[in-house]
């Protein structure tokens, strides 16, 4: 059973796991996007998070500008675009425990759970596949457990990354923290490209106020 929120996160905290619910208003114009991964393994499928959000600060202009900020033990970049304000973290923590910098990113910045966005790796889903999703368990994602155990809420939008899942005996655990096979590279640049469309496309609609996301999936997309 979740503890109750420390007072100092108390007033991020606007909604509750269990009242995780499409909101009619837009979220405020800073939004934060969080990629997951374990800090230092760049190019691992477990890692394909953060290479979305490379990916979406090159689209930027700003992939030369992040900066370690101390204060959530992370990697950030800040930019603006049309409305909104994107935050783009990447945590310099293990997977399991990235949680600790997203909720203390979420106090320094000054927003609540419906601004952040999580950029993650799936299992379930075969590389070339993703998908938009409001809310919902982790699914045995250990880095998206240790968000919704920080934040005390799982109503954070999330998108959904395929990787796939390990043929034969191989092992979930070893399979996650591999490279991508030579193979798999065919398609993965344009995964990270489309990728970093759809995340820029839906915050800004959302930014604008013209996206509706319901709880569960958005629908997968496959790169052309």
């Amino acid at each position: 059973m979740l503890r109750p929120p420390p007072k100092r996160l108390g007033r991020l905290l606007s909604r509750t796991m269990s009242h995780c619910e499409a909101d009619p208003r837009a979220v405020g114009k800073r939004v934060l996007v969080a990629g997951l991964g374990n800090y230092g393994l760049q190019g691992t499928r477990h890692n394909v998070g953060m290479a979305v959000l490379n990916q979406l600060a090159q689209k930027l202009n700003i992939a030369d500008q992040w900066k370690a900020d101390r204060r959530c033990c992370a990697d950030v970049t800040v930019t603006n675009v049309e409305e909104a304000e994107l935050v783009l973290m990447k945590p310099r923590r293990l997977m399991n425990i990235n949680g600790l910098s997203v909720a203390s990113a979420a106090e320094t910045y000054n927003l609540g759970v419906e601004d952040i966005y999580l950029v993650h790796d799936d299992l379930e889903k075969p590389l070339g596949k993703m998908a938009i999703k409001l809310g919902g368990s982790a699914r045995g994602h250990n880095g998206v457990r240790s968000c919704i155990s920080s934040l005390h809420s799982d109503c954070m939008v999330r998108l959904r990354v395929g990787i796939g899942r390990p043929v034969g005996e191989a092992m979930v655990d070893h399979y996650v923290l591999g490279r991508f096979a030579s193979a798999e590279h065919e398609v993965l640049q344009h995964v990270l490209e489309q990728a970093a469309d759809l995340l820029l496309e839906h915050i800004l609609q959302r930014s604008s106020g013209k996206d509706r996301t319901p709880p569960g999936n958005k629908g997968d997309r496959t790169p052309h």
